[in-house]
């Protein structure tokens, strides 16, 4: 069991490493293409897209809500017992950063366990982070449709005796998605809230 836990792990660690090399590459085209002058109306590496999902308050959502405000995207679930939290945290911290300029900001907790994860279960999980985080669920259809949309990977860890209290593995990036809807760029792991702060002001001024 433990042999095959760790073999998911590395799987998703490698599909991780992949998906950010392409993303990476993609974004790099895309710059070099509007530095030539040539336009594209497709966003790098194709990230995102629409959904309709159930937020924490239990309104019925959908990307078009959040037009006009960059997203902060994170995929994960409220069991998670490392990356989650410390990934929201840093998404939170970034929030505080910003202050009265993150106004234009909306941190998106989408959970890949909508099984478990229902709407007052994320509500109150997002509460332990940042008062301006959306948790979002859905059907388990609805959920698949928004991860591919992002190109997230997850799965759920077999073989545990208790089968309530499984494990999930997942992809760990954090999306950052302009007003437009189109994608900007990529956080790995890792990165610290003030890269996410000097990101999301990059793109500001990019776009006066």
């Amino acid at each position: 069991m433990k042999r095959e836990r760790l073999i998911r792990m590395a799987l998703a660690a490698l599909i991780g490493l992949i998906m950010a090399a392409v993303i990476a590459w993609m974004t790099v085209r895309h710059d070099q293409r509007q530095a030539g002058g040539v336009s594209t109306s497709v966003a790098p590496a194709s990230i995102g897209g629409p959904f309709t999902l159930t937020a924490h308050d239990g309104r019925i959502v959908s990307d078009t809500d959040f037009q006009g405000r960059y997203r902060l995207v994170f995929f994960g679930y409220t069991f998670c017992p490392d990356i989650c939290p410390t990934e929201l945290q840093t998404i939170a911290q970034a929030m505080d950063m910003m202050g009265d300029s993150g106004a234009d900001v909306q941190p998106l907790f989408i959970t890949i366990d909508p099984a478990r994860d229902t709407a007052t279960v994320l509500a109150e999980y997002v509460a332990l982070f940042h008062p301006s985080i959306i948790g979002l669920t859905g059907t388990e259809a609805q959920i698949a449709a928004v991860a591919k949309e992002y190109r997230v990977y997850y799965a759920r860890s077999q073989g545990e005796p208790d089968p309530t209290q499984y494990l999930m593995d997942h992809s760990t990036f954090s999306y950052l998605m302009a007003p437009d809807g189109s994608f900007v760029t990529v956080f790995a792991k890792g990165t610290t809230p003030e890269q996410m702060v000097e990101a999301i002001a990059a793109h500001r001024a990019k776009m006066r």
